[in-house]
């Protein structure tokens, strides 16, 4: 199946590790032109390196913050300079604190959502104009399994990834008529350095060794093992394709079938 990626403009946020990098190198490997954007530079670089050597086509990046309006402003105009245009957009970020509701106070509150919810927004309002001048774009907001079932102990994440599945839903009605697609994805067990943090947390919180409590975890999945970022960077790489010409508006959950809800 041909995607219809090759030469489109696609920004990755929160790129430089983890699910951003799977999506950043699925995408490169559709032939996107694809622009990273993480607040590490050396990171950055490495994953730039990773990619071209793995694909033949490197990415270019730039270094901000998503909590940065400014940064994130700047990663939109640097992406349609370099490339042309902007097609694709994929939202995300690292998660907020783990804890209780006691744990937090309004500070906390605030920040998780400016982390969270308001950078996607910023995000989104950006890329509008761009994805218009181009006929079109795809915009995949990247959120947690937490969305359908509430994770204990994620009071911050479960609150602010569901709104955005509202937004998702609202912004695939307002701008359907323009050929801009928004989907949400909700990641489960990914193996990525943010799950082997949570992992160690809960085992330390139980008293039992790390590989006991990942044990734990993989059988609560019917696969039976955590995703991989290419898992979860392929299925993101689709929702963004000129492929998909009919599927917005969606909650989709990649997590192996662990959540029982639906």
């Amino acid at each position: 199946m041909d995607l219809g990626l090759s030469g489109k403009g696609a920004l990755v946020m929160a790129s430089s590790a983890g699910i951003g990098r799977g999506v950043a190198m699925e995408l490169a490997r559709e032939g996107a032109k694809v622009m990273l954007f993480a607040r590490s530079e050396q990171k950055l670089k490495q994953t730039s390196d990773a990619i071209a050597q793995e694909t033949g086509n490197r990415p270019n990046f730039i270094v901000g913050d998503m909590t940065s309006i400014k940064d994130v402003e700047e990663a939109v105009e640097e992406t349609v300079s370099r490339y042309g245009g902007l097609w694709a957009l994929f939202n995300n970020t690292g998660g907020p604190p783990a804890g209780g509701f006691d744990h937090f106070d309004d500070a906390a509150w605030q920040s998780a959502f400016e982390l969270t919810t308001l950078s996607y927004v910023r995000a989104i309002r950006a890329s509008l104009e761009p994805m218009r001048e181009v006929g079109g774009g795809r915009i995949v907001n990247n959120t947690s399994v937490s969305t359908k079932e509430a994770i204990d102990g994620l009071i911050l994440s479960n609150v602010f990834r569901s709104g955005l599945v509202g937004l998702g839903k609202s912004l695939a009605r307002e701008l359907g008529s323009e050929n801009i697609l928004v989907n949400t994805v909700g990641p489960g067990r990914i193996d990525t350095d943010r799950v082997a943090h949570l992992d160690q947390l809960w085992s330390d919180q139980a008293g039992i060794s790390l590989e006991e409590q990942r044990d734990r975890s993989q059988a609560a999945i019917p696969l039976g093992c955590y995703g991989s970022p290419g898992d979860f960077g392929r299925i993101v790489t689709f929702l963004c394709s000129k492929a998909n010409t009919y599927l917005t508006g969606q909650n989709i959950l990649i997590d192996g079938a662990m959540a029982s809800a639906y």
